[in-house]
């Protein structure tokens, strides 16, 4: 028995081929070589074309079947983990009217502070556990109010993993946890918040129909299986935003774990059995996807928008290194990067920084000292530094934080990266042999019954190393923090 996953990614569309037996990774593709084309209308916008995704599961598909020569047929069920908060329009013949407005663009962060104010926080935090803010609902208004014909035309509005299910199996629909990503849940009444759509005249009806995260979720049509070199009836069985499956794919399901990762964006995500909110929604808290009417299972995330992405531009402009040579010529320079300082806050609104944006910030810089050694490092502690920044707010919210599990890829494929991190956030980090995409392959295995409880899903899954903090570098690596936090906090103050 096979089980196919995917992850709808901002910078790409990856897809997994899981033997359901082992738990072994028998394929895995990306759609194309390059990142994905992210547009840029307006200074602080970003969209991506759906279809372009659409084509990219197709791409992705293919390479699976030419990497292993599997038996469609004996695909028992497909999984979908995807780019959270995104804004997908489409009309009554399932099309796409806009581009989408994905996770990182910013431009309805008034609306969403405008909303939280006249809502106020009596009802935003208890019944929403965040603001507005820069979420679905609030993007779908920026809509409503700037493109009113387009808006007369919605049938459904979506988000991105909806819409590349919609596309497998022909049928729009949505989960309990996408409608809380998006701000449409209200978690103390426990149902879709009729008090935002009334304020954002949104008519309910806009919302696509609900379906359970694990389980079936619609059949593969004729037309998709043809396009893909599937068969057609294959059933999908579960859908998450990429976070709360991330955090699915490493086991994390109980109170007081936590997950990470670091992409284009970064994040740590801790589950909690409470219904828990910063009163500032600099980090944010959804509905996991193991929760039940019976056990409260809600997903902290705190998101830092420029991890990889400054990554891959710093790549860029020290003349296309690969990242493994960028890590080795970083790790040359010494903790501090001898006061080189970076700020990776070029992408958009930052939650953890109330939605404001200073933008990327480069200081300290000395021609005679600083070499591109000191500049890439100066990137990884940038990075980390911001990730623990949106860690000491977590845990001013009662959680605790001391281990947290991630994927052995993107930038903790550097031993640097891990090594500033554990010892600036003062955590034990565990790597582990799995990644979004396999992580929606388990989870299809959970929705279609292949795997009888949790546990089952993780066969296979090893970890593989694990990085506690070194007593010997935690104190220089907790100065050189405290420093970039002191910066930040005066860079802050003048916005």
């Amino acid at each position: 028995m096979f089980l196919i996953g995917y992850d709808i990614g901002s910078s790409s569309i990856k897809a997994a081929l899981l033997d359901a037996a082992t738990g072994c990774c028998l394929a895995a593709s990306t759609g194309s070589d390059g990142e994905l084309v992210m547009n840029v209308p307006r200074s602080g916008w970003a969209e991506q074309d759906p279809e372009m995704w659409w084509q990219e599961v197709i791409k992705a598909t293919r390479a699976l079947r030419g990497q292993y020569a599997f038996d469609p047929a004996a695909v028992k069920g497909i999984g979908i983990a995807y780019q959270m908060h995104g804004l997908v329009c489409i009309d009554e013949n399932q099309q796409a009217l806009r581009p989408s407005i994905i996770w990182c663009d910013s431009r309805a962060v008034a609306l969403g502070d405008k909303a939280a104010q006249d809502l106020g926080s009596a009802y935003t935090l208890p019944h929403l556990l965040n603001s507005p803010g820069n979420f679905t609902a609030s993007k779908l208004k920026w809509v409503q109010e700037n493109e009113p014909a387009l808006y007369a035309r919605i049938k459904h509005i979506m988000l991105p993993g909806d819409f590349i299910a919609m596309r497998l199996t022909g049928q729009p629909a949505t989960t309990l946890s996408g409608l809380s990503e998006g701000i449409f849940w209200d978690f103390a009444e426990q149902q879709v918040s009729q008090r935002l759509l009334d304020y954002y005249k949104i008519d309910r009806s806009l919302l696509s129909p609900i379906v359970p995260t694990f389980g079936e979720q619609g059949r593969v049509t004729d037309k998709a299986a043809e396009l893909l070199g599937l068969r057609a009836g294959i059933p999908v069985t579960y859908r998450s935003g990429d976070q709360p499956n991330n955090a699915f794919s490493l086991n994390v399901l109980q109170p007081g774990e936590a997950a990470t990762t670091a992409g284009t964006s970064g994040v740590v995500y801790a589950v909690h059995d409470a219904a828990a909110y910063d009163a500032e929604s600099r980090v944010n808290t959804f509905m996991h996807v193991n929760q039940t009417d019976k056990d409260i299972r809600n997903g902290v995330l705190m998101c830092l928008n420029g991890t990889g992405i400054l990554n891959s531009w710093l790549r860029g402009i020290t003349g296309g290194l690969s990242y493994d040579d960028m890590n080795q010529l970083a790790a040359k320079a010494p903790i501090g990067s001898e006061g080189l300082q970076i700020f990776p806050f070029g992408n958009g609104a930052e939650r953890i920084l109330a939605n404001r944006q200073p933008g990327a910030r480069i200081e300290g810089l000395e021609f005679g000292v600083h070499h591109r050694e000191h500049l890439l490092r100066a990137g990884q502690e940038g990075i980390v530094f911001a990730l623990t920044y949106g860690v000491d707010i977590m845990r001013q919210m009662g959680l605790q934080i001391s281990r947290v599990r991630a994927g052995k890829a993107n930038m903790f494929l550097s031993p640097l990266f891990r090594e500033v991190f554990a010892n600036t956030a003062g955590v034990t980090i565990e790597l582990y042999n799995t990644d979004g995409a396999l992580g929606a392959a388990r989870g299809a295995g959970v929705g279609a019954g292949v795997y009888g409880s949790f546990p089952e899903a993780f066969i296979g899954m090893e970890c593989l190393a694990s990085i506690e903090p070194d007593a010997n570098i935690s104190k220089a690596y907790g100065e050189t923090y405290e420093k970039w936090k002191n910066r930040l906090g005066q860079i802050l103050s003048t916005l």
